[in-house]
């Protein structure tokens, strides 16, 4: 669609792709051929198979980036639009920013480059900076996406805050219905629950540190309680000879707590202690647990994941599915057309019900089980449901045709959709709130959506 040298709305010239791309999106190093200087050329498609909420998303980023001034975010410069009558196949929206010249975090890891304390220690305090900034505007700004990958290491080696695209301009959205922004690893329980705080975006940060001093992402860290374990990490990827500040580590701690209560409740709060060595009460996680298998009260929910798959096994209790209502159902409608059409005994009738009771009884304990699988190779979708030996309910998709998965609460559960161009695609089994956090980390963590 796009290529170098192409000039767009007569001012912006192409030069090379930014970064990784997604299906409609793709970001540009690009001449503003008014200034003469070098810009970053963000462009999101509207197609009919797109989510509403990227494209709210897109402009929400545009609106806060035109009030925003600080030194290390990148300057807002222009928002267009690409009509398809000049030439298009799509409806493409642009933005445009100041070019940092520098290599990501991310880029930085990929190559095997290694951070001293004191290095993390500075980009710390850089990011705080910014945070503070921003959380302190009226409405606050949280970014609720940061991670290696949107900070950029610039070659005046500042740290600037890049790609605003998951940004909320407020301290709390309402309603039952959430898209789920941020990415699994870096984004703290509240996040995943629609509920973003300030305190939100420091975990982040917390998390964004572990692993630029483990060289590992948080998501692929042992977990017991929520919290990131990452100290036998650090043993390992220190000399024995370096000695690391134990407060600086039980500060990211602190960062890191899954429980908003524990956790520093501003970025001004959390610079003064980094700055200080003033700490909250705080009790360190000791043992790491194995996070593969995850229980709640009626079910059981298994992960096997690798590069290529990603296999979600979910066995649920104590709920009918459609498939035993309809088993049920049946035997109903035998005693009831033997009752209304027969001269039946009495005792019959009492020995059939009690049948029928315990088989209600009992296909309630049978547990339904939920095969999903991702897989990579193949590029499909796979969800199938299982009762006893009985296969039913079995649906498939091209991975590359879905979209990020969300959360609706139906009374006191919650369910998982995942949309596609064909259909959206629903994980129930009277999931609880754990539950559908647990599997939507999972989920975006292996498909890479953010």
């Amino acid at each position: 669609m796009f290529n170098p040298e192409q000039c767009l709305k007569e001012r912006y010239q192409l030069q090379q792709k930014l970064g990784r791309t997604a299906a409609g999106r793709q970001t540009w190093l690009a001449t503003d051929l008014q200034s003469h200087e070098q810009v970053t050329v963000k462009l999101l498609a509207f197609s009919p198979e797109m989510q509403w909420d990227e494209l709210k998303l897109f402009e929400r980023e545009a609106q806060v980036l035109q009030a925003l001034n600080h030194p290390r975010i990148p300057r807002y410069r222009d928002y267009f639009s690409l009509d398809k009558e000049a030439g298009f196949q799509l409806h493409w929206f642009g933005l445009v920013q100041d070019y940092i010249p520098g290599n990501s975090l991310q880029e930085l890891l990929d190559k095997n480059k290694r951070f001293s304390e004191k290095q993390v220690r500075a980009m710390a305090t850089q990011v705080l900076d910014i945070l503070i900034y921003l959380h302190e505007l009226s409405p606050p700004v949280l970014h609720r996406d940061i991670k290696p990958s949107n900070l950029i290491l610039g070659e005046d080696k500042q740290v600037y805050l890049v790609d605003f695209g998951a940004v909320q301009a407020q301290a709390a959205v309402t309603g039952v219905t959430f898209t789920v922004v941020g990415t699994s690893g870096y984004a703290p329980l509240e996040q995943f629950w629609g509920r973003a705080v300030a305190a939100s975006d420091l975990y982040a940060l917390g998390a964004t540190l572990i692993h630029l001093l483990t060289g590992t992402a948080p998501a692929d860290l042992p977990q017991k309680e929520g919290r990131v374990y990452f100290r036998d990490s650090l043993r390992d990827s220190f000399a024995s000879h370096v000695s690391l500040d134990s407060q600086f580590i039980t500060w990211i701690e602190q960062m890191t707590e899954m429980e908003l209560e524990k956790r520093f409740s501003t970025a001004k709060q959390a610079r003064e202690s980094l700055e200080h060595g003033l700490m909250q009460s705080y009790t360190s996680t000791s043992t790491p647990v194995d996070t593969n298998n995850h229980k709640s009260s009626f079910r059981e929910i298994k992960i096997n994941k690798s590069k290529e798959q990603l296999a979600i096994t979910i066995s649920s209790r104590g709920m009918y599915n459609l498939f035993q209502i309809v088993i049920i159902s049946g035997f109903c409608s035998i005693l009831t057309s033997l009752i209304l059409h027969q001269e039946i005994n009495p005792r019959v009738i009492i020995i059939l019900s009690f049948i029928i009771f315990f088989l209600f009884l009992g296909i309630k304990l049978i547990p339904t089980k939920i095969y999903v699988l991702l897989n990579r190779n193949l590029n499909l979708l796979t969800i199938e449901r299982k009762t006893l030996f009985i296969k039913h309910g079995f649906q498939q998709q091209a991975i590359t045709e879905i979209s990020n998965p969300f959360f609706v609460k139906n009374g006191e559960k919650y369910e998982i959709r995942i949309p596609s161009t064909q259909n959206i695609y629903k994980l129930g089994g009277g999931l609880d709130k754990k539950d559908t956090v647990y599997l939507i980390q999972e989920i975006l963590g292996w498909l890479n959506l953010k």
